[in-house]
């Protein structure tokens, strides 16, 4: 689950990492009242969107009264911001962010990801942060200097003096950046964060260590664990789509795409194969659809529902192959619910191996579902494709 900044800040915060002062607003007579509540020289009014690169879009306004920060409120909110992340179809901007402008020495780049590549946990970090971080690095060896990072119980350990010794010279600056990176270090673990990014870490003129800016994305599979951590995707209506709120609380991994044909699937695995099979097939998948082994048949008959509520969708695929957690015969009982409770009615094409696989074929026969029998995978996207194509003429 990727996080807003404001978000992202708010958590790290009770790590002891220094913030600037600021509040969020979603409107921009709000945006007005905070500015008036913070009382500073100059402001910061930053759109909240989950994209980088928001400065050079235009999503970073400076104002220097109250009455300028309503008006770039007013400008951001409502509007959709087009960076290099977002893609051509842009980020809806519905909250700004407020905070009191810092007087910057020094932007510092920090950070902690999985990289998946070594199977390690990493700390990154630069003397020279800020904006393109990742196309500076690219071109200029040395900039972002490593750290792997151990996993010791509840902390993560490794030689961050010595990192920190690298990008401060500075003796006080430096041991007050190894304390920051532990910190930082204790809340990717408490967190059950995947990525925490600090960029800009600013270096104040007085000597201060401030994140300006911050990214994190947090574990969606330990997020059970964590009830008050998962609560902030509903209370920011993430993510954007309601449908994949939605799907993720039955159990099922969704994700709406731009075809017509939707698949329900088990197994992310599967599901890929799944969808490259229909594309070869020479369609478009409506969805990408992972049933999880704990999902119920009313979790599955949420997830199928789901696809039947997509206008766009014009036959149906489910392809599934029933494992020792996840028997066939629930798979469709899931599907006759969703049947039941929507009066549509598209071509379905079936393919089912595995566990009680005969069983699942006589529970759809029982709930009156009509469907075109699959002996193999490629067979039944070629079925499902053309079945779409039928609808469509």
């Amino acid at each position: 689950m990727d996080l807003f900044e404001h978000q992202a800040k708010r958590l790290l915060a009770d790590y002891g990492i220094a913030m600037p002062v600021g509040e969020t607003a979603r409107t921009a007579d709000k945006a007005g009242q905070i500015a008036r509540r913070l009382g500073a020289s100059t402001y910061v009014v930053k759109a909240q969107v989950l994209a980088g690169d928001r400065k050079k879009a235009g999503g970073i306004r400076f104002a220097s009264t109250p009455g300028e920060v309503e008006t770039a409120a007013a400008q951001l909110i409502g509007s959709t911001l087009v960076t290099s992340q977002t893609g051509g179809a842009g980020a809806p901007v519905e909250a700004v962010h407020i905070e009191e402008a810092v007087k910057v020495a020094q932007n510092l780049y920090l950070a902690i990801t999985v990289d998946k590549r070594a199977g390690r946990i990493v700390m990154l970090a630069s003397k020279s942060g800020g904006g393109d971080i990742e196309e500076r690095a690219s071109k200029e060896a040395g900039l972002v200097e490593r750290l792997e990072l151990k996993l010791a119980g509840p902390k993560l350990e490794g030689d961050f003096d010595v990192l920190a010794g690298k990008i401060l010279a500075d003796e006080r600056l430096r041991a007050g950046l190894g304390t920051l990176m532990r910190n930082v270090a204790a809340a990717f673990v408490g967190l059950d964060a995947t990525q925490v990014e600090i960029n800009p870490l600013a270096v104040t003129s007085d000597g201060q260590l401030i994140a300006l800016d911050a990214k994190m994305t947090l574990d969606d599979n330990a997020l059970f664990r964590r009830p008050d951590l998962s609560a902030l995707r509903v209370a920011s209506k993430l993510p954007a789509d309601p449908a994949e709120l939605e799907a993720d609380e039955h159990q099922i991994n969704y994700l709406r795409l731009d075809g017509d044909i939707g698949l329900v699937v088990n197994g992310a695995g599967l599901a890929l194969a799944t969808h490259d099979l229909v594309v070869d097939a020479g369609g478009q998948p409506a969805n990408f659809m992972d049933i999880r082994t704990t999902a119920t048949s009313l979790d599955i008959a949420h997830g199928f529902g789901l696809i039947l509520k997509n206008p766009a969708v014009r036959a149906v695929y489910v392809n599934v192959h029933g494992g020792g957690m996840q028997r066939c015969d629930t798979i469709a009982e899931g599907m006759g619910i969703a049947m039941r409770r929507s009066g549509r009615r598209l071509p379905i094409v079936i393919r089912l191996a595995g566990n009680n696989a005969a069983f699942a074929a006589m529970v759809l026969k029982n709930n009156g579902i009509d469907y075109i029998d699959a002996d193999d995978m490629a067979e039944g996207a070629a079925a499902a494709v053309a079945a779409a194509r039928r609808e469509a003429a």
